[in-house]
């Protein structure tokens, strides 16, 4: 059976953990089928606290791959913050598509007017 949990890295007192795929039956910090993603709980200014592959993650979900429940919340919160990262963009785009709507029209406009 396929679990998908945290791998402990980093130094003494200061881990970062990978989220990797493995084999159940497989030691926490041993072998692994992937890892997609990782998360740094010390993380400080610029560097990401949390990163995971989604499509990826998808994937060994859709192939039967079970999340141990701290990685579940993990997931849940990378998908929010994809989500909230959206949502500015999905704003720019639909006031994009209205200048770029007039701006035809306008163009439009203007050949009808010259004198053929």
């Amino acid at each position: 059976m396929l679990t998908i949990r945290l791998a402990r890295h980093g130094a003494k007192k200061k881990p970062v953990y990978h989220i990797t795929v493995a084999e159940k039956s497989a030691p926490r910090d041993g072998r692994f089928i992937e890892r997609v993603g990782f998360y740094n709980p010390l993380a400080r200014g610029q560097s990401p606290e949390l990163r995971v592959d989604l499509a990826r993650l998808d994937h060994w979900l859709g192939v039967g791959a079970q999340p141990t429940e701290r990685v579940r919340q993990l997931i849940g919160k990378w998908r929010k913050q994809a989500a909230a990262d959206r949502e500015p963009l999905d704003a720019e785009r639909k006031d994009g598509d209205e200048p770029a709507a007039s701006t035809a029209t306008a163009g439009e406009t203007a050949d009808a007017t010259e004198p053929a």
